[in-house]
């Protein structure tokens, strides 16, 4: 038999403890690892409950999805707070249990919607919040202490937390109770995505504080969400996904403890996010490999005394950049497969995409059979059922070690140049993925790299979905609501909250309490950055880069 029951299959239950596994011989077996006799399973106590433990390879629960299924959360975000609200909605009735936020680019940008720079692009590609009144909007009810929200915001993302507390606190919330993500990971901007407003040191800044602000006054919440999502979609391998995300981790670590924060008061709550592409077998083993890597590099380097300080814990994303307009239907078997590798990756959460993405945004009957391709994988494949059950797979176990080793090469080549944010600027990750990039287009060009519908298969068959519409008004109306709010709120006091964070800006002081205070006061997202600027500059990244 192999490892956890490789050959099991399960009761139609997914959450019962009291739980047996029939193998396909017909016995039956308890639900907890350490209940399998060893007689029954073939391998040694270690073996068996090596899921759970360090250096997690195989999972950061002994259990994995046995007792509980990973978080299924699908990207959504469209036109006004209102449509995006009603898309939640949707996808909750229907079985999704946390929700995961896109915001628009002028949103992204820290621009308000009447700003000059945004106009073509609010409520594009995602949604427009420019005050708390939008995120009233978002929310509008949905009790925020039953959800888990994932919010994909980064050089902004203080502000866009504080508003999302804000309208918790409305509710009679307590910020303590609330779960969820808030990416807050710039180093990945400049190195693969370019939505970075304020040069490196002041952005690093931000963080810091938002990281020590939740420590306190939000347990439960992920300060930050290192990213290798947006490094691969860049064009990256996938051991440099791993080297430059857990480099850029280190970096924030470093950072956090440089401020005076003890790590294990603030490395429990940091989360990963990963993206999952076409090679089965090579995505599985990246997880597996970025588990351990995480483990060991943080043991060495800072011996924290809370286990989960060395815990990588991670939402993965299947591959936008896979999915082709061509032949858009056969989108739906490569998020199926990447899907997959990612739950026998042992991800904690999941965001499966759309067929139609590669035309325009999700529609509604898109977006539901991304999340059914979830349900069915966790209730009708059997690869929930098992603990990693790719270990013990000579190929997998191989691929493991090799990323592993490689990615911790390329870590020390980044720690040869003072560590993440000094290559950053030196462009050495930003060169890296281009020459990735670069090859994996050349590739596809002498079809040496088969992308079915697109070099390979291509036949007469053309089906061209709809796509989501965007409520051509939606512009004008966040332009007229942000015109009325600025008219009917008290201007000195907001006024007065502005200055606040151009003042502390300058200094030392948390910056985390005085946004939120200027949220509460109606001031704007565009308001509250321009005050940060005014001090803080803007970045122009390095010709070339």
């Amino acid at each position: 038999m192999a490892p956890d029951g490789a050959l099991m299959t399960g009761s139609e239950d997914t959450h019962a403890r009291g739980r047996v596994w029939r193998t396909l011989g017909g016995s039956e077996l308890p639900l907890q690892a350490d209940e399998i006799t060893l007689s029954e399973s073939g391998l040694s106590r270690d073996e068996i409950s090596s899921a759970g433990k360090p250096p997690y390879t195989r999972g950061i629960h002994a259990t994995m999805y046995r007792d509980k299924q990973w978080t299924m959360r699908q990207y959504a975000g469209f036109s006004s707070a209102e449509a995006t609200n009603e898309r939640f909605k949707l996808l909750l009735e229907n079985g999704q249990n946390g929700l995961s936020i896109a915001f628009d680019l002028p949103t992204q940008l820290g621009l308000d919607s009447d700003d000059e720079l945004a106009q073509g692009e609010v409520g594009k590609v995602g949604v427009a919040i420019d005050s708390i009144h939008d995120m009233r909007r978002l929310f509008a009810g949905i009790p925020l202490a039953e959800v888990s929200t994932s919010m994909t915001i980064n050089a902004p993302a203080m502000v866009i937390l504080a508003m999302y507390v804000a309208v918790a606190e409305e509710q009679e919330i307590n910020p303590v109770e609330l779960r969820g993500t808030i990416q807050n990971d710039i180093l990945k901007e400049y190195i693969a995505r370019g939505t970075y407003i304020f040069p490196p040191a002041h952005s690093m800044r931000l963080i810091t504080d938002t990281i020590a602000y939740c420590g306190t006054e939000m347990p439960l919440w992920n300060t930050i969400s290192i990213s290798g999502y947006h490094i691969r979609e860049a064009g990256s391998t996938a051991i440099q996904e791993v080297a430059f995300t857990l480099a850029n981790a280190l970096e924030y670590v470093q950072a956090a403890i440089d401020v005076g924060l003890e790590v294990d008061t603030f490395a429990p709550r940091l989360s990963f996010f990963f993206n999952c592409h076409n090679d089965f077998f090579e995505e599985v083993a990246k997880f597996r490999a970025a588990r351990a890597l995480w483990y060991e590099l943080m043991e060495q380097r800072y011996s924290p005394s809370n286990p989960k300080s060395s815990m990588l814990r991670f939402h993965t994303q299947v591959a936008g950049v896979s999915l082709t307009a061509q032949q858009p239907l056969n989108n739906i078997a490569r998020v199926t497969i990447q899907a997959l590798a990612a739950v026998c990756g042992g991800t904690q959460s999941l965001h499966t995409n759309s067929y139609d993405e590669a035309i325009g945004l999700p529609t509604a009957e898109s977006v539901t059979v991304a999340l059914r391709t979830q349900q069915i994988i966790a209730d009708e494949s059997g690869a929930a059922s098992v603990v990693d059950p790719m270990g013990g797979s000579w190929l997998v176990e191989s691929l493991t070690k090799n990323i592993k080793e490689e990615a911790r090469r390329e870590i020390t080549n980044i720690d040869a140049l003072s560590g993440a944010l000094k290559a950053i600027e030196e462009g050495y990750q930003q060169r890296a993925i281009h020459d990735s990039a670069w090859q994996h287009q050349k590739d596809v060009e002498s079809g040496r790299r088969k992308i079915i519908g697109l070099n390979h298969g291509v036949g007469e068959e053309q089906i061209t979905p709809t796509p989501q519409a965007i409520d051509p008004e939606v512009a004008a109306r966040q332009v007229t609501r942000l015109s009325q709010m600025r008219e009917s709120r008290d201007a000195a006091r907001a006024d007065a909250a502005l200055a606040a964070i151009g003042k502390a800006a300058g200094g030392e002081e948390n910056l985390f309490p005085l946004v939120m205070h200027a949220v509460k006061c109606e001031c704007s997202l565009g308001e509250m950055i321009i005050a940060m600027k005014q001090i803080f500059g803007s970045y122009r990244a390095p010709s070339g880069f």
